[in-house]
């Protein structure tokens, strides 16, 4: 079975969360979503697990013992110790005691945590805490792997070494569906899903959303309209709906090569809200 959601709409108190969302995250991938707060990342990713029934749409994913899942408070229980933890889930999942210790052996050592097994888990660092809530995630062995922010605040280091295990579980053969603040991890991904207000405004591979993006981004002097600019380290960013509209500043269009995957993100996300500005009016009365 390939997990997914096929035309997913979900509706909190009136209020459309999700809007006709087509998501698949095949076996042995890595499939990360992306998007501003209030994006509908989150939804998306309990939809897919069966914590949220969609109003309308399809959810295809496996039982639910072969789902790991792991929200953005890590999963852990804080009073407990790090080996506790592990004999928790183990016990929930009714797992048996030769298969508990052998994936607690693998998994300890690769997320490089064996010496803190008798630690609590609320005496753990951020970094150390996040990968102890992917090795509960993990202990089962499922199919699919739902991660939520799983290396938001989390130190550079720890940051490497989450994205280190989700690799490994994705080579594997396990399908992975992540969300993420940092750019740079959906980069790695396989695929990438780009949610705004609760719609996809672009997907595919990293190469494929680079060459998606509407219109133009240029590298002014100073900003023309700075609700379309943003500052790349000492250098301006601006994105302009249509490539002809420039010609008389001067100004000149970026090459792809110029560009990186934020710069590509952020134009999608303003073509994306002047789109749904431009529809707004012209239904105005």
């Amino acid at each position: 079975m390939i997990s997914g959601t096929s035309g997913v709409s979900v509706e909190f108190d009136r209020e459309t969360v999700l809007r006709d969302v087509d998501f698949t995250v095949p076996a042995g991938s890595v499939v990360a979503v992306v998007g501003g707060d209030g994006a509908g990342k989150s939804t998306l990713l309990r939809c897919l697990v069966g914590r949220i029934l969609p109003s309308a749409g399809e959810v295809r994913h496996p039982d639910r013992r072969l789902i790991g899942y792991m929200s953005t408070r890590s999963g852990t229980w804080r009073q407990l110790t790090v080996g506790e933890n592990i004999d928790f889930v183990g016990g929930a999942f009714s797992m048996s005691r030769s298969d508990l210790d052998r994936r607690r052996t693998d998994l300890l050592e690769r997320a490089k945590l064996t010496d803190a097994v008798d630690r609590l888990a609320g005496d753990l660092s951020g970094g150390m805490r996040q990968k102890l809530g992917f090795v509960l995630a993990m202990l089962h062995d499922p199919e699919l792997l739902v991660l939520d922010e799983p290396s938001t605040g989390v130190d550079p280091v720890s940051r490497v070494e989450l994205w280190r295990l989700i690799a490994e579980a994705a080579a594997a053969g396990t399908a992975v569906a992540m969300a993420t603040s940092y750019l740079d991890e959906a980069e790695r991904a396989h695929n990438v899903t780009v949610l705004d207000g609760g719609r996809v405004i672009a997907a595919g591979t990293r190469d494929e959303v680079m060459v998606s993006f509407p219109g133009c981004i240029t590298a002014p002097d100073r900003a023309m309209e700075p609700a379309a600019s943003w500052r790349r380290g000492s250098r301006l960013r601006e994105w302009n709906g249509e490539e002809t509209s420039i010609a008389a500043t001067g100004a000149r269009p970026l090459r792809l090569d110029e560009l990186d995957f934020e710069d590509v993100v952020i134009a999608s996300l303003l073509h994306d809200r002047s789109s749904a500005s431009d529809d707004q009016e012209s239904i105005s009365p």
